[in-house]
C-alpha cells in the first residue's frame, strides 16, 4: 500500500523540466534509492516529498496522519545547543504536550491533551531521547558547535529518528561518514520499520540497503526492483533498445522527408493522412530527450616521476600531546594506486602531508623521488574563487588550453565535462554542489601531474561519472593517493591501502578494501585462537586420558548429513551459476517485475545457505 504517491508530476527551472509528467509511489516498508544526474532535481523531489517546496503541476497524496522527515545534505543544526536539546527537537511536539498537560490550564482541554499525550507516547519523551542517543554513541551533554562533520550528521539522523516517523527522506547520508560509521548506518537503516526513500551515489551502499532503486531520467522516474547492481543490468538492456527504437524511428522519419520533398507530379497524389503522421513524427522527434552525454575525462601526465615516489623509515607525529602517526614505515613507487582509510580525524591528510614531503616527520626519515609534479583535489572546494566565470576557472587569460599535445578551445573543454557553452561565462557560486566538483575535475585534469592526490572526489558526483573516474584512474600511468569512503571506488581503483588501526599506528596492506577487511578477519581469528593457549593451564589430572578417547564419534545421522553436504554446496553453486547469467543477461528483464524480484531474491537466499552450509561443514569436521 503506498504511504505517499506522485501523479504526473511537472516541476521545470528556467526551460529545463526535471520532473514531466513524472509518476512516484513510496510502499510501505519501502527502501528505495533514488538515483540520477547531477542537476536532474533529486533534492528537489525530495524537498517536494516533504513538503518543503510546491510542483508546477501534478498531484501529491500522502496516507491521512503519515509522518515524514527530511534529512537534508547540511543539516541546519544550533551550535550552541547540546546534542540533548537538538535531538530533542525531534520530539517537540511531545514536550509541548506535555507541558500543557502539566501547566493544567483552564483554557485547554485536557481530556484531548492527555489522549494525544497517550497516542504518540510523550509520556516517556526523555527516555527515547537517551536510547536514540545511546543507538548513536553520542554524548547528549556536548555542544554541537564542536562537533565533526560526521558526528553532526549523526545528530541530524537523530533527529529524524527520535519522532519515530512513517517516512524517512534522506539526502546523501554517507556525506561526512567514515567507513565504520557506514557500516553502522545500513544496520540502522535495515533495522527502520517504516519506508525510506534515499538520495546517494555510494553504490555499496545502495547494494546493502536498497531493496528498489527509482532513476530520475530525463524528467521521468523509472523503477526497478532489487538493489543496485540488480538496477544496472536492467538498465543496460533498456538502453539497448531505447536506442535501437530511436534509430528505427529516425530512418523512418528520414524516409517520409524524402518522400514529401519528391517532384510536384508526387505531391498531387500525397496522402493526406501520411502527411500528418509526417507532422507528427516531427513534433515527436522535437519533444524526444535522448540520453544526455557522458563526461570525456583524460588528463596529461607529463614527464614520469622517478621510480621511487616516495620512501618513510619509522617516521612519527604528535601535535601537542596527540600522536598522529607512530613508527610508520613505508615505500611508494610510481604508479602505486593508494586509498589512506580511517575514521574522521585519524590523521590521513597529516600522513599525506608527510608522504609529499609537504611536513617534516618528528622522528624518523622521509625521502622523495625526483620529478615529482602533484595535483590536488580538495575536499571542501576552498580553492574555488566564487566570484570567478568557469572558463577563467580552467584557464585564466586565455580562451585555450592545452592536454598534452592537444589544444582545446576552455568551451569545448568543459562541454566535455557537460557544461554547456552558455555557461562558460558564468560564476562558479551558481552551480550545485556536484557540479562544483565537477568543475574541480576539470581544473585539475587541465594541468599536467605524475601524482595525484584526491581527497573525496566522490562526493556529490554522479555514477556516471564515478564510473569514468575510475576507468581513467585505473589507466592512468601516474601515482594515485586517494582518500574516500566510498568503498566500491576504493576498490575499483586502488592497489594498496594504508589502514589506521588505532593509537596511531597506521599499516600498509597489499590489494584493495576487500583484500584488508579479508587480511584483517584472518588476522582478528587467529588472534582469537591463540588467545586461550596463553592462559595458564589447568593443573594437570592425576591420571590424564589419552586425547583420542575425548573426541566424540559422529551420530550415523550426522554423518550422513557430512557426507550429504558437498552434494549440497555444488547445487547450489550451480544454481547461483545459472541466476548471475540469468541476471547479467537481457531475457530476464522482459519478463515483468515479479520475475526479476523472484531472481535475485533467490540469489540473495543461496549465498546465506551457502554460507550456513560451509559452517555447519566445519563444525562436522571438527567432531
Amino acid at each position: 500500500m503506498a504511504v505517499l504517491s506522485l501523479t504526473n508530476a511537472h516541476l521545470a527551472f528556467g526551460h529545463v523540466a526535471l520532473l514531466d509528467g513524472a509518476n512516484f509511489a513510496l510502499e510501505t516498508g519501502e527502501r528505495v534509492g533514488l538515483i540520477g544526474r547531477n542537476g536532474t532535481g533529486k533534492s528537489s523531489l525530495l524537498k517536494i516529498l516533504a513538503g518543503l517546496e510546491k510542483l508546477d503541476d501534478g498531484l501529491l497524496q500522502q496516507q491521512q496522519g503519515l509522518t515524514n522527515v527530511y534529512v537534508p545534505q547540511e543539516p541546519a543544526l544550533r551550535g550552541d545547543a547540546t546534542i540533548f536539546d537538538v535531538v530533542s527537537e525531534g520530539v517537540a511536539e511531545a514536550k509541548a504536550l506535555r507541558e500543557r498537560y502539566e501547566r493544567h490550564d483552564e483554557n485547554d482541554d485536557l481530556a484531548w491533551v492527555q489522549e494525544r499525550i497517550e497516542h504518540i507516547g510523550a509520556w516517556n519523551w526523555e527516555q527515547r531521547v537517551d536510547e536514540t542517543l545511546h543507538r548513536l554513541g553520542l554524548d547528549g551533554s556536548r555542544l554541537v558547535g564542536s562537533l565533526s562533520g560526521g558526528l553532526k550528521k549523526r545528530v541530524a539522523l537523530g533527529r529524524a529518528l527520535v519522532a519515530q516517523p512513517d517516512v524517512l527522506l534522506l539526502d546523501e547520508p554517507t556525506n561526512h561518514l567514515d567507513l565504520d560509521a557506514i557500516t553502522w548506518l545500513e544496520g540502522l537503516l535495515n533495522d527502520f520499520k517504516g519506508s525510506l526513500l534515499l538520495i546517494t551515489h555510494d553504490r555499496q551502499f545502495l547494494d546493502n540497503v536498497a531493496n528498489r532503486i527509482v532513476e530520475l531520467d530525463r524528467g521521468q522516474l523509472r523503477g526497478y526492483p532489487g538493489n543496485f547492481a540488480a538496477f544496472q543490468a536492467a538498465k543496460a538492456y533498456e538502453l539497448e533498445n531505447e536506442a535501437l527504437a530511436n534509430a528505427r524511428f529516425d530512418k523512418l522519419l528520414a524516409q517520409e522527408e524524402v518522400w514529401i520533398r519528391k517532384g510536384v507530379e508526387a505531391r498531387r497524389t500525397r496522402s493526406v493522412a501520411r502527411i500528418q503522421r509526417l507532422e507528427a513524427m516531427r513534433l515527436a522527434h522535437a519533444a524526444r530527450r535522448d540520453v544526455q552525454g557522458k563526461v570525456r575525462l583524460d588528463i596529461d601526465t607529463g614527464s614520469a616521476s622517478g621510480k621511487i615516489v616516495a620512501e618513510l623509515e619509522d617516521v612519527s607525529k604528535s601535535f601537542g600531546d596527540r600522536a598522529i602517526v607512530r613508527g610508520f614505515t613505508s615505500t611508494i613507487l610510481r604508479g602505486d594506486k593508494v586509498g589512506l582509510i580511517g575514521p574522521n580525524g585519524a590523521g590521513k591528510t597529516t600522513l599525506l602531508k608527510m608522504i609529499l614531503g609537504e611536513l617534516p616527520p618528528d622522528s624518523g626519515t622521509v625521502r622523495l623521488g625526483s620529478r615529482l609534479t602533484v595535483a590536488y583535489f580538495d575536499q571542501m572546494r576552498d580553492t574555488l574563487n566564487l566570484d570567478a566565470t568557469l572558463a577563467d576557472t580552467i584557464s585564466p587569460g586565455s580562451e585555450w588550453i592545452e592536454i598534452g599535445t592537444q589544444k582545446k578551445h576552455v568551451k569545448s573543454y568543459l562541454g566535455d565535462f557537460l557544461f554547456s557553452p552558455a555557461r562558460a561565462n558564468s560564476p562558479v557560486r551558481t552551480l550545485s554542489g556536484g557540479e562544483r566538483n565537477r568543475l574541480l575535475l576539470a581544473r585539475l585534469f587541465a594541468r599536467p601531474a605524475n601524482v595525484l592526490v584526491l581527497d573525496e572526489p566522490t562526493n556529490d558526483l554522479d555514477i556516471e561519472t564515478l564510473e569514468l573516474l575510475e576507468e581513467l584512474l585505473a589507466e592512468y600511468d601516474g601515482t594515485v593517493f586517494l582518500v574516500s569512503h566510498d568503498r566500491r571506488f576504493l576498490d575499483n581503483v586502488v592497489t594498496s591501502t594504508i589502514v589506521y588501526e588505532g593509537d596511531a599506528r597506521w599499516r600498509e596492506y597489499e590489494g584493495s578494501v576487500e583484500d584488508w577487511l579479508t587480511q584483517s578477519r584472518r588476522a582478528a581469528a587467529l588472534q582469537a585462537q591463540a588467545a586461550p593457549k596463553a592462559a595458564p593451564a589447568p593443573a594437570p589430572a592425576p591420571e590424564p586420558a589419552p586425547v583420542v578417547a575425548n573426541k566424540r564419534k559422529l551420530s550415523y545421522k550426522e554423518q550422513r548429513e557430512l557426507d550429504e553436504i558437498p552434494r549440497q554446496i555444488a547445487a547450489l553453486e550451480a544454481e547461483q551459476t545459472q541466476l548471475n547469467a540469468l541476471i547479467a543477461g537481457s531475457e530476464l528483464y522482459t519478463q515483468g517485475a515479479k520475475r526479476i524480484a523472484e531472481v535475485t531474491e533467490r540469489a540473495a537466499d543461496i549465498d546465506a545457505e551457502l554460507l550456513a552450509l560451509m559452517e555447519r561443514w566445519e563444525v562436522l569436521e571438527a567432531k
